[in-house]
């Protein structure tokens, strides 16, 4: 590049001028005033025409020069060779959502067997109680059961709303954790362990609160006879026990999960912080503490699971979480409210591993891609202005 044009990049460059071109941006084209004859070496004919007075002069600079500093983007070419940068391209919220979605829905897919199983035990005494069968039923037994009576398809019975649930579920649950640790962090950017757990709290409430109503239709496909569909369930529902049978348990479920989320993602992100900046990049590190984190929060709250699934139940003789609670220790003991646990605990330390180590791995690669576009970014500048 020649002199000419080096000189044209210094004057786009200048501070003051900078400044001043903001102002009088007009009809695409760049008008710059009382600009000292001093401060220009030499101009462009091709690209700018200048008029000078005894004390100042006059720069027109067409809207191709003012473009030069978008040359600086990478190009298509660039963005192939370095797909991490492409990634960073994507706003920020929308990867990050889509991340959940994703990881949500493939989780809840290769651990539905075990979600029915524990679904069935959870409600064996209730249903039990209603149809006079017997009352305890075993993993085994449970396992046994579905692929007599409905074949292998019953293990993925009720998994289709379960999916059609968790993709938002998943996405808005970490999308809004995110924001939730802004909203609760200190001024200087820190967030308190009690902040931590105010905004898994409140992550956990807002995504179940906007899904409930798809989580008792998974329910009451799962551990209901006949083979319905979701819209027949639906329907039956709303014609017979009215629009609140959708809302049946909420109370309880968002008891049961805002400390569940909180502890989860809490102890995650601590003991995560706590290692060695070396390990905490890696998905072995994120795999190896969401299991921790899943399991402390699961035997924590695992007994309100229990009181909000028979409260979704049709039968279900209690009227809020203060009747149900006492009601089925009476009925089966306190080892009643932590029927289904064992298949519970096989299916939720995979499920939450996979998310939050799927969601933390995106959220890393999200980060490389911006350092490696800002790169790409830099390295384009400099061929600008040399």
């Amino acid at each position: 590049m020649g002199e000419e044009r080096r000189s044209m990049f210094v004057w786009m460059k200048n501070p003051f001028l900078h400044h001043e071109e903001k102002k009088n941006k007009k009809d695409g084209k760049l008008t710059v005033t009382n600009m000292p004859i001093a401060s220009i070496s030499s101009s462009s004919s091709s690209t700018a025409t200048t008029t000078t007075t005894t004390s100042s002069c006059r720069l027109v600079v067409l809207e191709e020069v003012e473009d030069k500093r978008d040359n600086s983007m990478p190009s298509t070419e660039q963005l192939l060779k370095h797909p991490l940068a492409l990634l960073a391209t994507v706003p920020n919220g929308l990867a990050l959502f889509s991340a959940g979605a994703i990881a949500g829905a493939a989780a809840k897919t290769v651990t539905a067997p075990l979600d029915r199983v524990k679904l069935l035990m959870q409600t064996q005494g209730l249903r039990a109680a209603e149809f006079g069968a017997s009352r305890g039923i075993g993993f085994i037994e449970a396992l046994m059961l579905i692929k007599e009576r409905e074949g292998i398809k019953g293990y993925w019975k009720g998994n289709l709303p379960q999916v059609i649930r968790v993709i938002p579920y998943s996405a808005m649950q970490l999308f809004s954790y995110e924001l939730y640790k802004k909203l609760f962090s200190k001024r200087d950017g820190e967030l308190s362990v009690v902040g931590r757990l105010f905004a898994g709290a409140c992550a956990g409430m807002t995504s179940t609160f906007v899904t409930y109503p798809l989580d008792v239709l998974r329910l009451r496909l799962a551990v209901e006879p006949g083979c319905r569909t979701m819209s027949q369930v639906a329907l039956s529902m709303l014609r017979e026990e009215g629009l609140a049978s959708f809302y049946s348990g909420l109370g309880p479920s968002l008891i049961g999960i805002a400390p569940y989320i909180a502890v989860n993602f809490c102890i995650f992100d601590l003991v995560k912080k706590s290692l060695p900046e070396k390990y905490q990049k890696r998905p072995e590190t994120s795999l190896a503490t969401a299991l921790l984190s899943a399991t402390l929060a699961t035997l924590m709250c695992y007994p309100l699971d229990t009181v909000r699934r028979q409260m979704q139940m049709k039968c279900c003789p209690y009227n809020s979480f203060f009747d149900a609670f006492p009601g089925i220790v009476e009925r089966d003991g306190i080892l009643g409210l932590y029927r289904g646990f064992l298949p519970n605990a096989l299916k939720s330390l995979p499920n939450s591993s996979i998310r939050l180590t799927a969601f933390d791995t995106v959220k890393g690669l999200i980060s490389v891609g911006q350092k490696e576009l800002q790169s790409i970014i830099e390295k384009n500048q400099e061929k600008i202005v040399c």
